[in-house]
């Protein structure tokens, strides 16, 4: 789906409104016909990665943003899966690295038990792209308390605060990280 054009008239179908924006819902339903299938939880930070204007819902341009992200966690994806149809933790470490993401051993570790459902040492394409959004959403939260953009942050109670209700509306932390504390020491160098 690289190409504007093509792009434009999926996103024209999805909008079955004609509204000019497509919902989580929407979103979730065109993923799937594409055999991609993620919990509504997921579409909604997809959503939320890319909600330049904070509505909630996915314009045209957002979506272009989105679609850029996710075609290039799938040529991760496709470049390490070397016709399995997934990924091993060795491969998911190549190909995060690929994507730009460097997590040290334990905040790996910690991810990939997360996001193995059925631990068994397998990551499909959609667990692979779920700790995709997993991992860009925990960049941008860090981010943007990372203002001097040195690789570190210092949490006062408030901006604490303001992370852990972050996680309890949607952004996917608590789910995949044990404990509050793993949270603030979770370190993503940004490239």
């Amino acid at each position: 789906m690289e190409n504007t054009a093509i792009l434009r008239e999926w996103f024209r179908r999805v909008d079955s409104e004609n509204t000019g924006s497509i919902t989580a819902f929407q979103l979730k339903s065109a993923l799937a016909v594409g055999n991609l299938e993620f919990p509504l939880t997921v579409v909604q930070q997809m959503i939320r990665m890319y909600d330049f204007d904070r509505n909630g819902n996915m314009s045209f341009e957002e979506f272009v943003a989105l679609n850029k992200f996710l075609l290039k966690v799938q040529q991760a994806f496709s470049d390490l899966e070397r016709g399995r149809g997934y990924l091993a933790p060795d491969d998911v470490y190549e190909a995060l690295v690929k994507i730009g993401f460097s997590l040290d051993t334990p905040a790996f570790l910690t991810a990939c038990e997360s996001f193995d459902q059925k631990k068994n040492g397998r990551f499909k394409l959609d667990d692979f792209i779920s700790l995709c959004i997993f991992l860009q959403s925990a960049r941008n939260l860090f981010n943007s308390f990372d203002t001097a953009k040195q690789g570190r942050v210092t949490l006062d109670l408030n901006q604490f605060v303001y992370c852990t209700r972050n996680e309890r509306m949607g952004l996917p932390l608590a789910p995949y990280v044990s404990s509050s504390m793993r949270i603030v020491n979770l370190m993503i160098k940004s490239n």
